[in-house]
């Protein structure tokens, strides 16, 4: 499954994500990822593994066209011209030629740079040196910062499970035409999986909790970013695509919602 954005550009909606991989770790499963049908890998310079996926790029046999790359910058890269620099670092670091989406990775409202960022990043697209852009981890706030600059991010990637789906930032998102990226999508260190609906939804599907959720986040129209080191549970996340939640089981999906927020607090925290 796929998903357009608001420029046209086309999406793969399952991604990897590789943090907290590193070394030959990280190099072995985006290998083995692309190998079993991934064609979406999601890095950041911050997860310190950006050589590592390049080289698990090139060691898949996959051609770099079939595969869409997003990676993320931090905070002293935030300023018009800086964003420049970090592109050209993180170009090197994964030996690639082209970044699909390029995101910031927190906002860091304490040094009030990132709609400069933004700038930077909509300057590199323009002169043809990067095909999207992006955020994460923004409040409706701080969207709305960037957007009354006239700037158009293509996705926002946030913390997105059922215990704390963030509606009030998946409704900005929608409401502005910027796609929403699931990170931490089975949750983080809670009992989601546990849940008896779950356990019921997959049963009817012969599924685990963990593909029903996944399901979930791809037919609500979001971007999904599982990671794991498992091999079977890799396989497990991509075979998601043979079978679809009827529309009450969406809901009583959505039903699980506890308001949870994120485990970090976008206002405070950032890197």
């Amino acid at each position: 499954m796929k998903l357009k954005t608001q420029n046209g550009t086309v999406i793969p909606q399952l991604a990897f994500g590789t943090w907290p991989l590193q070394g030959e770790e990280a190099k072995e499963a985006v290998q083995r990822v692309l190998e079993l049908g991934y064609r979406h890998i999601d890095t950041a310079e911050a997860y310190e593994n950006e050589e590592a996926v390049g080289e698990g790029i090139r060691s898949s046999g996959v051609p770099r066209e079939e595969i869409f790359l997003t990676t993320k910058f931090q905070k002293k890269w935030h300023g018009r011209e800086n964003v420049r620099e970090a592109l050209d670092g993180t170009l090197r670091r994964l030996g690639v030629d082209e970044i699909d989406l390029y995101l910031v990775h927190w906002p860091n409202p304490d040094q009030d740079r990132y709609v400069e960022a933004c700038q930077g990043l909509e300057d590199l697209r323009q002169e043809g040196k990067l095909r999207n852009w992006g955020v994460s981890n923004f409040k409706p706030h701080h969207l709305k910062k960037v957007m009354e600059e006239g700037l158009r991010p293509q996705v926002n990637q946030i913390s997105v499970n059922p215990y704390g789906p963030q509606w009030n930032i998946q409704f900005c998102n929608n409401d502005n035409g910027v796609a929403t990226a699931a990170y931490s999508p089975l949750g983080r260190g809670s009992k989601l999986l546990d849940e008896p609906t779950l356990w019921h939804i997959g049963d009817q599907h012969c599924k685990t909790p963990a593909q029903v959720v996944l399901r979930w986040h791809l037919q609500q129209d979001r971007i999904v970013i599982p990671r794991s080191a498992n091999p079977q549970r890799q396989a497990e996340n991509l075979a998601i695509f043979d079978f679809e939640l009827s529309t009450q089981e969406l809901m009583d999906i959505d039903h699980l919602d506890r308001g949870e927020g994120p485990r970090l607090d976008a206002d405070e925290f950032g890197h």
